[in-house]
């Protein structure tokens, strides 16, 4: 961890204020939050995420390229802030031609933390990012009953300022101006261990954002509690049996393109059956040039593009090399449909030769016997 630190002094008169060093945390200290939870869902692998306090949504965008998450949900309490990056959310091209292997559903809700909401039940992962120490006293006294005891999601992380820090930062009171506290070490990890005790959580604690070189009694700059349920997940029996509760407003939706999608299935398949047809047809011509021209090095007629392209393990080389090679006949260039399933983005989109052929069929041409791609040889 990198710390830029500035001296910044004034002075009245002959007066000389003392002087501190402005403390620049790289990467910046909300980069090395979402850091800690994207860290934690690398570990546990969840598949339903709720980010509390969600703002412009910012660590849902960090977190959707998790491929084990299928549901991530944001909620925050400022309609004009939630989602103001929100085309960070949306699908890439990209994603299409190779997407993802689950679905994945992002919502936005328009909400507060401590309002019941039976759609959050469930779910895996809770976060609440530099939350708590925005709440008025009655909120906070409601917090915990709502997202532990009514939500009871698997786990839990809460991060917060801690105030043991501040006096490191420059004519610092409060870090910002609609914070209604900020706790110290012993203050947050007494609220956090009383709320694990009650709802039957544990607790550790840690944090982000290293102090400077001998001020290391002083903590972490943010501390950390990640809270995890003691005992059996609620079961879906369970959660089905809460009574409905919907009073936040969706304010955004999106769903992901995923191979689980019949239409996204074919559309990626097409795509990269093209592609590998579209190499091999040209090294083939290479070859055949190289033929005529009576070369003296010649290509391998393995079908294994020799110049800059995929790289494969020895396993997948051997499934490549025993399969069925393209041929030509005329101006035409055959590659079977077995060759093509013996590469690993080919085989990755479908289970078999012959689901290969239904969902290419109507698409792209065959031989009459349906064995294998046809196209023209050589370029028009």
């Amino acid at each position: 961890m990198e710390q830029n630190n500035k001296e910044c002094s004034s002075s009245v008169g002959d007066f000389q204020a003392p002087v501190k060093r402005i403390i620049q945390f790289s990467p910046p200290l909300y980069r090395q939050r979402y850091n800690f939870v994207k860290n934690l869902v690398d570990q546990h692998k969840p598949k339903k995420v709720a980010d509390l306090g969600c703002g412009n949504a910012l660590l849902i965008q960090t977190l959707k390229c998790h491929s084990c998450i299928e549901l991530l949900v944001g909620v925050d309490i400022n309609k004009d802030k939630i989602g103001s990056q929100r085309c960070g959310l949306s699908p890439f091209f990209g994603e299409y031609l190779s997407p993802r292997e689950l679905n994945l559903s992002i919502i936005l809700y328009h909400g507060s933390a401590v309002e019941r909401d039976s759609r959050l039940l469930g779910f895996d992962l809770i976060t609440c990012i530099e939350l708590v120490e925005h709440l008025e006293p009655r909120d906070l006294a409601d917090f915990p009953q709502v997202v532990f005891g009514y939500l009871s999601p698997a786990m839990v992380v809460i991060s917060t300022p801690n105030s043991e820090f501040n006096p490191l930062f420059p004519a610092v009171t409060l870090r910002d101006s609609d914070h209604k506290f900020e706790w110290n070490r012993k203050q947050f990890q007494t609220w956090a261990s009383d709320v694990a005790n009650l709802y039957n959580y544990s607790v550790e604690f840690t944090g982000v954002g290293e102090p400077p070189a001998g001020a290391g009694n002083v903590g972490y700059c943010t501390q950390i509690g990640v809270f995890r349920k003691i005992g059996a997940k609620a079961t879906e029996s369970c959660i089905a049996g809460q009574r409905d509760e919907y009073v936040y407003t969706m304010v955004y939706s999106i769903s992901y393109p995923s191979l689980q999608q019949k239409e996204v299935r074919k559309y990626a398949l097409v795509n990269e059956v093209s592609r590998q047809v579209q190499c091999l047809r040209r090294g083939y011509v290479i070859s055949l040039k190289i033929l005529q021209d009576d070369a003296s090095e010649r290509l391998s007629d393995s079908g294994l593009i020799t110049f800059s392209g995929p790289v494969f393990t020895e396993l997948e080389k051997t499934n490549i090399e025993k399969s069925p090679k393209p041929f030509s006949f005329g101006n035409k260039f055959y590659v079977p449909l077995e060759r093509l399933f013996a590469y690993p983005k080919v085989n990755r989109l479908c289970d078999n030769v012959d689901m290969m052929r239904a969902l290419i069929a109507d698409t792209m041409k065959l031989n009459r016997d349906g064995s294998a791609v046809k196209v023209d040889l050589h370029d028009e």
